[in-house]
């Protein structure tokens, strides 16, 4: 039995690897805002939101296993043009996430360590160490890191919400429900729906960690699925378990999450602390920070192989692929500073304005992803099925249509 696990650990990686991308703003804080603010009013949007998007993150693992290519190389032959497309909307988005996770994991860090520097240059100092661990270690460094912070937090976040449904709580504030008439309500759905369970970018990421892990390790098709259903559907659980904690601990008792990436972490961390008792509050705090760490790291990692492989697609090899990895981690860490530097109002203001833009994208790379999956690089038998159709064309017109009623409100 112990060799058959730490086989199974050993064959992992970018299921693993999309748990870290995906268990971090989206569930430590929106999750845990839409229990804290709306109860189980939209527990629906959270089971919806990954059950409509599992085709195009299962894309990743499928497509990159089957033909030993990542996306890119997919979106390449459809047309240069849908490379360049997706590059463009990369480039214009990865700073601002890239600050977003960074900022989250510098409030949790503020607050466990008691640093006396500014979010600012908490946030730089974590990206600067980021940056030497890519750079020093890559990708061997990340896998094994990853596993080990992924499942500390996991088990923390199962104990908390299991002794926090037989807790008592004061509930002296009027319920809020959720109504598509509220702007404030709408713009929070949008801010959820745009990373939950990640962003349309990381079925890329993980088609490009997937063909890294290959060439390490011989994976089959159905090790690599495997792996891929085993990160979805435990995040998608973690999803719940933390939109629970929120709701069952601050739901109606007169308390709402602070916009200030310190006094939210203190908050978050004491989620776990009134569930579990004091003694549980140095392991949280530890757990909380690793996963921020892990997505601040993991984050960087996928945003500069993303350029660094568009890069040798587009332009060719004049460059090595360690030089571009090299050249895109330090521009990574340069812009998300000059953005931390000059343009935070608050965490929350950082993060719902990353995770809308990515809403907002959402329609374009889910329509890319389905005509690579319906491509010809493909075999008939491991292209889109009925059901991946079905539930990708599902997603699409669900998210333009409360695009569309977005932009109007704004409008």
């Amino acid at each position: 039995m112990s060799n058959q696990i730490l086989n199974a650990l050993r064959l992992s990686g970018p299921g693993i690897l999309y748990a870290a991308a995906a268990v971090g703003v989206s569930h430590i804080v929106q999750s845990t805002r839409a229990g804290a603010e709306f109860g189980l009013g939209l527990l629906w949007v959270v089971v919806f939101a990954n059950l409509l998007k599992y085709p195009f993150f299962k894309a990743g693992a499928q497509y990159s296993t089957v033909t030993g290519q990542s996306l890119l190389s997919g979106y390449k032959r459809i047309g240069t043009w849908a490379l360049v497309l997706f590059v463009l909307i990369t480039f214009l988005t990865m700073f601002v996430i890239q600050s977003a996770v960074t900022v989250v994991s510098a409030g949790i860090a503020n607050y466990i360590f008691s640093f006396p520097f500014s979010i600012q240059t908490t946030s730089m100092i974590l990206l600067v160490i980021c940056s030497l661990t890519l750079l020093v270690g890559s990708f061997g460094l990340l896998d094994n890191l990853v596993k080990l912070i992924v499942a500390g937090l996991s088990l923390t976040t199962v104990l908390a919400v299991g002794f926090a449904i037989f807790g008592e709580v004061e509930r002296n504030a009027q319920p809020n429900t959720f109504s598509f008439a509220n702007s404030n309500h709408l713009y929070f759905l949008v801010a959820l729906i745009g990373w939950m369970p990640a962003p349309l970018d990381v079925p890329v990421w993980q088609s490009i960690w997937t063909v890294k892990k290959r060439k390490q390790t011989k994976i089959s098709v159905a090790q690599t699925l495997k792996d891929f259903k085993f990160g979805y559907i435990g995040t998608a659980a973690l999803a719940v378990l933390f939109l629970l904690l929120g709701a069952i601990v601050m739901y109606r008792s007169g308390h709402s999450f602070s916009p200030k990436a310190v006094v939210f972490a203190s908050q978050f961390i004491n989620l776990y602390s009134s569930a579990l008792g004091s003694w549980a509050m140095p392991l949280v705090s530890i757990a909380a920070f690793l996963t921020m760490f892990s997505t601040t790291l993991t984050c960087l990692d996928a945003f500069s192989r993303v350029m660094q492989e568009s890069m040798i697609q587009l332009f060719g090899s004049k460059y090595s692929k360690r030089e571009w990895y090299s050249f895109w981690v330090l521009a990574t860490v340069i812009g998300a500073c000059i953005l931390l530097f000059n343009h935070l109002g608050s965490m929350k203001e950082l993060v719902d304005f990353a995770t809308t833009i990515s809403f907002l994208v959402t329609p374009i790379y889910a329509i890319l992803i389905l005509k690579v999956m319906n491509s010809q690089a493909l075999p008939p038998n491991w292209r889109f099925g009925k059901l991946d159709m079905l539930l990708g064309i599902g997603g699409i017109l669900t998210s333009s249509i409360i695009l569309v009623y977005y932009l109007k409100l704004i409008a």
